[in-house]
């Protein structure tokens, strides 16, 4: 029922670009809705057409960065300068319920996109803002300005290593889930009021939100994170990765004495339970090193698909490593793959934005 649940019933015009504004209208997408996406015909459309991988077909209109947040879009190359442009744009908008805008707001101004004005169109639009940091800021920022500024690049990386960047861009997901729940809350105000509303987040907002047991170590621990790799703080073992016999790796993320003792059960290692190195929790993190060169000793002797076997019967949590061709030969993995038949022929795929059901009961 989800992919159906807006349909015929939503229109959304798409003034973002990059990933996290045009995530937002994937979304809506996914749902039924109908999604206009608006793209600046003077640059070529959306900068991330061209943000291609080597192996990419250097000729193409799009790349696999572009597909992955502008499936089922019908889009307009339009020069919002333009003043016949701009009208056409108006008119998709006087009947359109949500309007998606990363411009900055001096921008919105001059192009006559900004929400005073749009309003003044539509008064039942329920106008969504992306910023960077807020309103009132000209500051330009991709994702990884944000990990900066917002403490995930110094966390994040191996211990006595350099900051490292996420693989991909959390911040701007991260913010697109906080402006569809602004977006999601005025469309239910509007059934109640009949009013349209402006709802804005900041990717620094977003970002500092997202910090959450972190951000607590050090308000009331005054603890700033350290790089520990994929090791956790508070927790001991979890994080933590070993090799085993076959030379693969795997994880364990242990977060309850149960797991911990059948963990130990599994590997034989039931000796270490009445040791106060190993006792607890608390005792653990102080004693990682020491923990974890038992474990590995034991690990190391029996290979990963084995071992993880008997730890999912054990009930203990812990995964292989996998690369994104083995992300995908999962069948859950293939069941978030949604395809489309671009303008050129080319077939395209991506992973849906959507990963909740909804059904009638």
């Amino acid at each position: 029922m989800t992919e159906q649940f807006f349909k015929n019933r939503l229109k959304v015009v798409e003034l973002a670009s990059v990933l996290a504004g045009p995530a937002v209208g994937m979304f809506f997408a996914e749902l039924g809705a109908e999604v206009i996406k608006i793209e600046n015909k003077k640059t070529g459309g959306d900068m991330t057409r061209s943000w291609k991988l080597p192996t990419e077909d250097s000729s193409s209109s799009y790349s696999a960065y572009y597909a992955s947040v502008n499936w089922n879009k019908k889009i307009y190359l339009l020069d919002l300068e333009d003043a016949d442009d701009r009208e056409q744009v108006y008119g998709l908008l006087q009947n359109a319920d949500i309007v998606i805008s990363n411009y900055r707001t001096t921008v919105a101004e001059k192009l006559g996109v900004d929400y005073p004005t749009l309003s003044q169109i539509n008064p039942k639009l329920i106008f969504a803002q992306l910023n960077a940091f807020d309103d009132h800021s000209e500051r330009p920022a991709f994702d990884v300005v944000l990990q900066a500024e917002a403490g995930f690049l110094y966390m994040n990386g191996e211990a006595g290593g350099p900051p490292v960047k996420m693989p991909v861009a959390l911040i701007d997901v991260l913010a697109a889930h906080q402006l569809k729940e602004g977006i999601l809350l005025a469309l239910l105000r509007r059934t109640q009021t009949g009013k349209g509303a402006y709802v804005a987040t900041s990717l620094f907002d977003s970002a500092v939100a997202s910090l959450v047991n972190q951000a607590t170590n050090w308000l009331m621990a005054t603890h700033i994170p350290q790089r520990m790799g994929t090791q956790h703080p508070n927790i001991a073992p979890y994080g933590d990765m070993y090799t085993c016999s076959d030379g693969k790796a795997i994880l364990l993320a242990v977060g309850t004495e149960k797991q911990f003792r059948n963990l130990c059960q599994v590997l034989d290692l039931s000796e270490i339970l009445t040791q106060p190195s190993f006792s607890s929790n608390v005792e653990r993190v102080k004693n990682r090193a020491a923990l974890n060169a038992k474990l590995a000793e034991k690990i190391s002797v029996v290979d990963a698909a084995s071992l993880l076997q008997q730890l999912e019967v054990a009930s203990v949590p812990s995964a292989a490593i996998r690369n994104m061709q083995e992300v995908f030969e999962l069948a859950a993995a293939q069941s978030m793959i949604l395809e489309e038949t671009l303008p050129d022929g080319t077939v395209s795929k991506r992973v849906k934005t959507v990963a909740f059901e909804m059904d009638e009961r």
